[in-house]
């Protein structure tokens, strides 16, 4: 069957071939080209009960004689040649097939395929011109948004090679539509002619623009294809690699009538547009000379993210979660989040006081959540907009990954219940590589949310940057190609057109489940902002924009003449949002201070007081069992699943975790994995993420193991811990920093009962992720009153690895701590507790396995949520002596913020010459170089393991006790690196400036680390000869 299908199918598309070239050119290249194109299905509409000549075996035959009559037609017998002949002129295999002819030659059958063949001129007309009509269909789907009316200011064209832009047209003139074709296609009118265009033609079963009708005139063709692609609306979508995705929007766009609204749907789509207006006029009554981003010249945005909104309610949505810029971020926050107006225009009260906590931020940067009864769907939706800082497409990754949170919560699998809003600018959305590592994340399977709406609001400028300056593609959408995301350009001004195609957007995400993009072409009718002048730059354009009738204006005349509303009924309506507007006003001024509680996006009910404290200011032990270690440990150690093969290395690293749990101890990878557990049993979901976390950068962690018979056979023990516990997520991210990051902070943002970890492959690759670092985790909670636990993990350490893969630049950490370090904090039981309660974010560099296991356990024991920045070791990780006894992790435990030495010197601390403070890997290094010089009673060797919040306390203590030695603070960076900075002005505040602090360490560089491993060795070695010459510093002042 197969074999008579393949026969068949190339000899039918044969003549289709031919429209391009004459049957007298080589037959080969022709039918080579057919087969390219050719689709199984169209091709065989003749039954083959019809043909059985070419049942069975016989159709091998059939096959050769076709090759054969390829090559030379006079190969095969004259009945052949005809058939074949027949075949090829469109004729069907049955009416194709003549009986040969008599003896004499006079036979009725000769004459019927003389007949048949001299009828091949007309069959191949006939198929050219359907074909012309297919070309010319496909050329608007392709190509008609090119010459779509998309810019309200008519001034402007997108850049396609400098084609001209021409303007739609409802009655088809030939010499018109022939110049206007040549725009969308190459080959101009493929051969059609003006005595076409009342010929009628068969549409093609891909096309829609019939409705009921399945064969029109040309020139009702074009028409339709007018309407649907060129007019407000422009459609993206052919690039789309999905039959059935490209289908679905072709249905949407070129079926008859789609874009009708009834009475109600009018009317509330004005009443929609006057809220944006108006809201946005009376801002600029009230305080003209006040920055607000306003979204004048894109009104019609407003009732387009309801429309989005109200779709996506319709079909269950019950949470969506937005992030947007500043501009028109008030309007948003007042007309879709419906944010209380009073709160919004205190904002604007030069003597309203400071927030009641933290540095709040402008106006324009706040978020805010809010639920409420969708009065479209009459059902609870739940809205949340991201607050975010002025770096432009920075919370993309952040709302995503706060949507996929909402999600994991819910149990919304297939995003159904939570979705993304996404709002950009077009300089923004074009210009900033972050939407590109967004996008890239969307059909990820850790990182998916299913769908995201994107809304660009196109005012076709940068602040004042034109777009032929902004970018190198056609539009500025062009980025969300990369995935195959649908793009629907509208013209702005012709709020119907917005609310079809925003109808159409939550349409695909709800039942394709992926991302669409909306871009709304309008313009911004004041400059970058309300102070800005931007007829400096662009003065041609906003002498247009002064000239153009506002939206509002125009839609409200357009309705009232279609008699959808009377005249008195907008004024009524707008004297009503008006009168909103002023009442709001005058309750504003009753308000004294900012009470930033009120601009929460991520709400944790439950977890803090009414007030917004914490319950409690004390942390219980992060200490465990020895049973649930045991128990833990040896889940570690094992495969828990059947018939399940691993790799031979792995057997070993699992057999050398089962030897170390029998021996009460714990290397690096372990005390991790001691720590992820517990919790996990406790029911606190725990998600690792970042570059080859599941292997580990070095080869360390093993989360998930392969089964190295059977592709795509994964087992995590982790998730075999116990029946009842939370699930464990441990995921590999693509090579991006700053998405990926901003993602889990988002993550992490959802709920404070998760423990969420982001790992660099190497610690100095965060900085890539640099704005995500300085805009969200250091400074978020003084910002936007914004709770985060996530926590960070950053390889680090000097190796001999090189300037790119040693420092995890701990000094631009600390230079964030918002710690004061000339003030010695009031000393109390609680102390710790209260440290970390104050401070903008932990940083700990640990040097044993039990300390991790303590400080990421603390991450959620303590009664309040901060970031965690943990400086990871490297060699550290498989280090002899870098082990933990079960003793140190027990019940009754806690993290170690220094750790004092506890060696021969600590007995006779008077005898102590030098007390050597360090951090890290270090210390290693320090005590074998002091074993080897034989100074184990003359110095100690103290870690401090938080570093910020810096324990003043227990520093005291050891400067204290050893009050008759040298006080040096080593360390492995350069001077001008690393730890000396942040901790020098600290240790000096602690002993009251009656002693100097030395250092023992590299000199200052520019680069982090040698590349050289004999530079390498040396420095270290002179660092060390500087820690344990007592005499170092003698004289010095």
């Amino acid at each position: 069957m197969h074999r008579l299908r393949t026969t068949v199918a190339r000899l039918r598309p044969f003549t289709a071939a031919q429209t391009a070239q004459s049957i007298s050119q080589s037959r080969l290249l022709v039918v080579e080209r057919s087969l390219r194109t050719f689709q199984l299905a169209r091709c065989l509409n003749t039954s083959v009960t019809a043909e059985p000549f070419l049942n069975g075996t016989s159709s091998n035959y059939v096959e050769e004689m076709y090759y054969a009559w390829l090559e030379n037609p006079g190969n095969v017998h004259k009945s052949w040649d005809i058939f074949f002949r027949n075949a090829n002129a469109g004729a069907p295999p049955g009416a194709a097939y003549q009986s040969p002819p008599s003896i004499s030659g006079t036979s009725q059958g000769l004459a019927s395929v003389q007949t048949l063949v001299g009828a091949q001129p007309n069959v191949e007309k006939l198929v050219k011109d359907h074909l012309a009509v297919q070309s010319l269909i496909r050329a608007y789907q392709v190509r008609g948004h090119h010459i779509a009316k998309l810019d309200p200011l008519d001034i402007s064209c997108v850049d396609f090679d400098d084609a001209p832009c021409a303007v739609g047209f409802q009655n088809v003139e030939f010499s018109h539509y022939k110049e206007r074709l040549c725009i969308l296609t190459a080959q101009g009118l493929y051969g059609l002619a003006e005595s076409d265009l009342d010929k009628v033609f068969r549409l093609p079963t891909t096309c829609f623009i019939g409705g009921d009708e399945t064969t029109l005139p040309l020139r009702e063709i074009i028409h339709r294809l007018e309407m649907a692609y060129c007019q407000h609306i422009g459609v993206e979508f052919m690039f789309i690699n999905d039959v059935e995705q490209c289908k679905w929007i072709r249905q949407k766009f070129e079926t008859p009538g789609v874009m009708h609204f009834s009475l109600e749907e009018k009317r509330t789509l004005l009443a929609r547009m006057i809220r944006s207006t108006r809201f946005e006029e009376f801002l600029q009554r009230k305080w003209s000379s006040e920055k607000r981003f306003g979204l004048e010249g894109c009104e019609s945005l407003i009732p387009a993210l309801k429309t989005i909104i109200d779709k996506s309610s319709q079909n269950g949505v019950e949470s969506v979660i937005m992030g947007m810029p500043h501009r028109g971020r008030l309007n948003v926050l007042a007309n879709v989040i419906r944010k209380e107006l009073d709160q919004i225009f205190c904002q604007f009260d030069s003597k309203l006081e400071a927030a009641d906590e933290g540095s709040g931020d402008v106006k324009y940067h706040l978020g805010m959540y809010h639920k409420h009864m969708n009065r479209v769907s009459e059902r609870l939706i739940s809205m949340s907009l991201m607050a975010n800082p002025s770096h432009l497409e920075a919370v993309d990754p952040v709302v995503q990954g706060k949507t996929k949170a909402e999600q994991f919560y819910c149990g919304d699998t297939e995003g159904k219940r939570v979705m993304s809003i996404l709002l950009h600018g077009d300089a923004a959305f074009a210009g900033q590589g972050i939407v590109y590592e967004t996008f890239h994340l969307s059909d990820l399977p850790s990182y998916t949310t299913h769908g995201t709406i994107h809304v660009v609001v196109n005012n076709q400028i940068g602040f004042t940057t034109d777009p032929r300056m902004a970018r190198s593609s056609p539009y500025p959408t062009d980025v969300a190609r990369v995935v195959n995301a649908p793009i629907f350009h509208v013209n702005a001004d012709d709020p119907e057109a917005v609310m079809y195609v925003c109808n159409v957007a939550a349409e695909w995400r709800n039942t394709f489940h992926k991302d669409v993009v909306v871009d709304l072409v309008c313009y911004r009718r004041n400059g970058h902002n309300e102070m800005d002048e931007p007829m400096f730059t662009q003065p041609l354009m906003y002498k247009q924009i002064k000239k153009q009738k506002g939206v509002l204006q125009k839609f409200a005349e357009k309705l009232i003449t279609d008699g959808v509303v009377t005249a008195q009924e907008y004024e009524e309506e707008v004297a009503g949002y008006d009168k909103i507007c002023e009442e709001a006003y005058a309750r504003s001024k009753d308000k004294k201070i900012l009470h930033i509680k009120h601009w929460l996006d991520s709400p944790w009910p439950g977890f803090f007081t009414l007030e917004g404290q914490p319950k409690s200011m004390s942390c219980p032990s992060t200490g465990i069992s020895e049973e649930e270690l045991g128990h833990i440990g040896n889940i570690a150690a094992s495969v828990p699943v059947e018939d399940f093969t691993i790799h031979g290395g792995l057997s070993r690293i699992l057999k050398g975790r089962a030897n170390m749990v029998s021996q009460r101890v714990c290397d690096w990878a372990l005390g991790e994995y001691m720590a992820f557990g517990s919790l996990l049993k406790d029911g606190i979901h725990v998600r690792l993420s970042g570059q080859d976390v599941e292997r580990g950068t070095f080869s360390h962690r093993h989360h998930v193991l392969h089964d190295q018979n059977v592709d795509k056979k994964i087992c995590i023990p982790m998730n075999h811990i116990s029946p009842d516990q939370a699930p464990y997520t441990v995921c590999n991210s693509s090579l991006s920093e700053y998405a990926v990051l901003g993602f889990e902070l988002g993550f992490a943002m959802a709920s404070p009962n998760a423990l969420v970890l982001w790992e660099a492959q190497f610690g100095d690759f965060h900085n890539t992720a640099q704005c995500i670092i300085d805009q969200f985790i250091s400074s978020g909670q003084a910002k936007w009153v914004r709770h985060n636990g996530i926590v960070l993990l950053l390889p680090h350490g000097m190796e001999g690895m090189g300037p790119e893969h040693s420092s995890a630049r701990p000094e631009r950490f600390l230079q964030m701590c918002n710690d004061d370090p000339d003030v010695f904090p009031k000393l109390s039981e609680d102390i710790a507790v209260r440290q970390l309660y104050d401070c903008n974010w932990i940083v700990v560099n640990c040097s044993t396995p039990a300390n991790l296991f303590h400080v990421l356990r603390r991450q959620i024991l303590q009664p309040f949520r901060k970031p965690l920045i943990v400086f990871t070791p490297k060699s550290l990780l498989r280090h002899p002596e870098a082990r933990s006894s079960f003793d140190d992790m027990l019940l009754g435990t806690h993290f170690k913020r220094i750790i004092p030495d506890d060696g021969p010197a600590a007995a006779i601390p008077e005898k102590v010459k030098r007390v050597i403070f360090c951090s890290g890997k270090i210390y290693y290094e320090l005590t074998r170089e002091r074993k080897n010089r034989g100074m184990d009673d003359a110095v100690v060797v103290v870690r401090i393991e938080q570093l910020s919040p810096f324990p003043f306390d227990l520093v005291k203590a050891e400067t204290d006790r050893y009050a008759n030695a040298d006080l040096v603070w080593c360390q492995e960076e350069h001077k001008n690196q690393g730890y000396y900075d942040y901790v020098k002005p600290r240790i000096r505040t602690t002993v009251n400036h009656t002693r100097p602090i030395w250092y023992a360490g590299r000199d200052p560089a520019a680069a982090p680390a040698t590349g050289n491993k004999q530079t390498h060795l040396m420095e270290l070695h002179r660092l060390l000869d500087t820690a344990f010459d007592v005499e170092a510093f003698a004289g010095k002042v």
